[in-house]
């Protein structure tokens, strides 16, 4: 008697394992879920958008009465914004890690992170930003000058004659040249060649580089 009252308590504690067991895995199961981001389908889970519990994505999945959210003919919930920028924050949501396509400008992620509310993805967009000025200040652009003199009947021909990467920025008419016999007027043309990306040093090291015009 003793062995079968034995035998059936550990049947009934395999049993009550097994429901634990199996009621755990059904609590865990991903429920999918299917967002129409300007006509493009995107196919993910509500543990992925409940990663960031207050965004509005993680609203409109599970307080769907709360939000006025239309759908589609599948069941796919309708957002007007631009897929291309949905896509990063999508990935972003689901491992945490901020990549860019290069086609992309990071104004226009920040834009859609503000939209959809992921506070944390905003806030690494702007550091991004403000780190992308920062080395474009560092980065001067600088320029450098010549005057030339020419006669009337050469001025035309000179400057069509710069060379590549020399700009006329003024033609200056000084009147006519010291001869009295020359009734030509005399031009002071200020060309420029524009540096870029000098990076807190001196130009004069490139100046020698330069075609003079």
């Amino acid at each position: 008697k003793q062995w079968y009252q034995r035998r059936v308590r550990d049947t009934n504690l395999r049993m009550t394992s097994d429901a634990t067991v199996n009621g755990n895995s059904n609590q865990h199961k991903q429920e999918w879920v299917r967002l129409n981001v300007g006509g493009t389908t995107f196919l993910t889970t509500k543990q992925t958008l409940a990663k960031i519990p207050t965004h509005f994505l993680c609203r409109i999945c599970h307080d769907e009465n709360l939000i006025d959210s239309q759908r589609d003919s599948t069941g796919a919930f309708l957002i007007d914004r631009d897929p291309s920028y949905f896509t990063v924050v999508l990935n972003y949501l689901r491992h945490g890690k901020l990549i860019i396509d290069k086609n992309l400008q990071d104004e226009g992620v920040l834009a859609e992170a503000e939209f959809y509310q992921i506070s944390s993805l905003v806030r690494l967009l702007r550091e991004k930003l403000a780190e992308k000025k920062e080395v474009k200040k560092s980065k001067r652009t600088q320029h450098v000058y010549r005057v030339l003199q020419s006669h009337e009947d050469e001025l035309t021909q000179m400057l069509s004659t710069l060379s590549d990467g020399w700009k006329c920025e003024q033609v200056i008419n000084i009147g006519s040249g010291y001869s009295y016999e020359c009734n030509q007027s005399e031009f002071l043309i200020l060309a420029s060649y524009q540096l870029d990306n000098i990076e807190n040093s001196s130009p004069t090291h490139f100046i020698d580089k330069i075609q003079m015009p």
